[in-house]
């Protein structure tokens, strides 16, 4: 008998394994069965058209069924006079309550404002306070060393003046 068996044989070391799937039988059956692609360049042109055709008709029986709704929503609020009323008074509070925010708002902005304006209205005062008193503590300073220079002058001025009489009378 020439039965092969696998007892004393090995698999090959250089066999790769593959790692793209191949489709299955069943698999390849349901991909050409179920293919939506038409075959025929007729087939191609009448799916075309019907697809330019039913894409706006579908558009505009979907906007049809928005305005409906819409509709029937408003028809259902104002209905009777009390329903108008009761929008009406919810919009109000709605309005109110925007109109609030925003004076909070306005508010908490000013205030804001102010503080800033404050800081640095305050900071400005304090650094004119200071660069006053440095400038004043210097125009001090120079005129007491003018003083004294001119003190120091005059001095010396009527020194030599009194050395110059002192001489002049002699030479004469």
């Amino acid at each position: 008998m020439a039965t092969s068996s696998n007892t004393g044989a090995r698999k090959p070391a250089n066999r790769r394994k593959t790692t793209t799937r191949r489709p299955t039988a069943a698999r390849r059956q349901t991909q050409s069965t179920t293919s939506t692609q038409p075959k025929t360049r007729v087939d191609q042109a009448q799916a075309l058209a019907e697809r330019a055709v039913l894409v706006p008709v579908g558009a505009s029986l979907l906007a049809r069924d928005n305005l409906v709704t819409t509709v029937k929503d408003l028809t259902t609020k104002y209905r009777s006079r009390t329903g108008l009323e009761r929008e009406f008074k919810r919009f109000e509070r709605r309005g109110v309550t925007a109109r609030n925010r925003f004076e909070r708002q306005m508010r908490r902005t000013r205030t804001r404002v102010e503080r800033e304006l404050r800081l640095r209205r305050n900071s400005v005062q304090r650094t004119v306070k200071q660069n006053r008193r440095r400038v004043e503590r210097e125009v001090r300073s120079v005129r007491r060393d003018l003083e004294k220079q001119s003190g120091t002058f005059s001095a010396r001025v009527e020194k030599l003046v009194s050395d110059a009489q002192d001489r002049l009378p002699a030479v004469s």
